[in-house]
This record gives structure tokens, C-alpha cells and sequence, in this order.
């Protein structure tokens, strides 16, 4: 198991490709990255976000967090999320796959098997979760659009900042892209890989300039065995700032 690394850098650093900040008003983004221990860089990133939300009604400042386990078994895997299902905290989230899961949880009445295990029962035994009990995956597809709206509307909404957790991310295959509100890209940044284990990138602008986030998730969308020619990666918690009117 990787030791955590904390890495505050310039965009540049991370950027994936030849994609550069196309927005003439955007400075450099702050980047805290890294993998293992990465208790302390959600701590950073909380704290560069700001006080935390919850299910308050819309502020000017702060962030919220979603960590999936609050979803009662009847909407979890092997049913499909609603896209809308967390839009009262300023998020819809689409995939060109299937749908999108929350795991089931341990111990359910109806006897799904936990961290995807319904879709490969490998995965129980591969996925951990970073917060008990659930993880958050696309099915038909390894890409999720977290799109930003007022909270509990339908009006787009601009954060500044947007943090996530991975579980299992064998190859720096899997990312993030931010978008404007003209849908123009940001960046691109990769998440450290750690193999079995748990990794961190959360980046944050000096402006709430972003409208969305692309994530791509490991190089194929569960089903197969995670392996060298499968890299196969889930997510748990969603850390962001508040969103705010464009």
C-alpha cells in the first residue's frame, strides 16, 4: 500500500494531452492528488473548499459531499439511479451506458451482493469502500457527466472546485476533464494509480468557472475481471463546491 502524497501543483502539471486552460479568465487551478492514506488530502481540499453543506438550502459559499450511503436498498444495484436523485445538493449525473449504481449494501434483505459483486463476483472481494457502505459506478460505459445545477432546480449552476475518491486504479488511465459554461474544456488531469487501494485527485479554480466534469473510469466499464488488460476502477465520495448561478 502506497503511503499518501500530497501534491498542490499547477495545472500544467497534471494535464493530460496537449489541453490547455482555454478560458482567458481562469487561472491556474489548484491540484491535491495522491494515493494510500488520503484521509488528509480530503482534509485539504475541505478545507480549500470551505465549510461543509450538507442538505442546506443553496449558500453563496462552502461545499457539499456526497458519499452514496444514505441510498435505500431499493434504489441501489441492481436498480439504476435516477439522474436526478441528488439534484436537491446541485448535481445530475448521466453516462452513455446503461445507468448509473450505487452498490448494495452489505447484508441486504434481498441478497444482492456488495461493491458490485451482482455484476462480477469478483468485485467483492476487490473493491474496499473508503466510507462504509457503498460504492458509485456507470454500468455500459467507464464515463459519468456530473453536471452542475442551483440546488433542487433545474437552473445550471458553476462551481469552483470538484474532488472525488477512487477505489482501484491500476493505470493513469482514469481522469477528470472540467468544462465551462461554453462546454470548452479546462483541463484534463489523471488520477494516481494505486492498485487495490484508494486514491484522491481534487482540483480547485480561483473562480466558480466550471459547469461540468467528464470522468472516465479505468479503461473498460465493469463486467470483465479486473486485470492488466482490464483496468476496471469505481468511485465513493463526491466532494464539491457550492454551486452558484451563472
Amino acid at each position: 500500500m502506497k503511503t499518501y502524497a500530497t501534491v498542490l501543483l499547477s495545472a500544467g502539471a497534471l494535464l493530460l494531452g496537449s489541453s490547455a486552460l482555454h478560458s482567458a479568465n481562469a487561472a491556474e487551478p489548484k491540484v491535491i492528488s495522491g494515493a494510500g492514506n488520503i484521509s488528509p488530502l480530503l482534509e485539504q481540499f475541505r478545507a480549500l473548499l470551505g465549510d461543509n453543506l450538507g442538505n442546506k438550502p443553496a449558500q453563496k459559499k462552502g461545499r457539499r459531499e456526497i458519499n452514496w450511503d444514505g441510498i435505500p436498498d431499493e434504489k441501489a444495484a441492481p436498480a439504476f439511479l435516477p439522474p436526478d436523485i441528488f439534484k436537491v445538493r446541485g448535481v445530475m449525473l448521466t453516462t452513455p451506458g446503461d445507468g448509473i449504481q450505487a452498490s448494495a449494501r452489505p447484508g441486504n434483505a434481498a441478497g444482492v451482493l456488495p461493491r458490485f459483486g451482482n455484476i462480477n463476483p469478483t468485485y467483492v472481494a476487490l473493491f474496499n469502500h473508503f466510507s462504509a457502505e457503498r460504492l458509485f459506478s456507470p454500468v455500459g460505459s467507464n464515463a459519468v457527466d456530473v453536471k452542475f445545477v442551483m440546488p433542487g432546480t433545474d437552473r445550471p449552476g458553476m462551481v469552483r472546485g470538484f474532488g472525488a475518491v477512487y477505489v482501484d486504479v491500476d493505470q493513469e488511465h482514469t481522469a477528470f476533464e472540467f468544462f465551462d459554461a461554453d462546454d470548452k474544456s479546462l483541463g484534463r488531469f489523471a488520477v494516481p494509480a494505486n492498485d487495490g487501494g484508494f486514491s484522491f485527485l481534487g482540483v480547485a479554480f480561483d473562480k466558480p468557472i466550471v459547469a461540468r466534469v467528464h470522468i472516465d473510469y479505468g479503461t473498460d466499464e465493469i463486467g470483465p475481471d479486473d486485470s492488466s488488460d482490464n483496468d476496471v476502477a469505481v468511485m465513493d465520495d463526491f466532494i464539491y463546491e457550492e454551486p452558484l448561478a451563472r
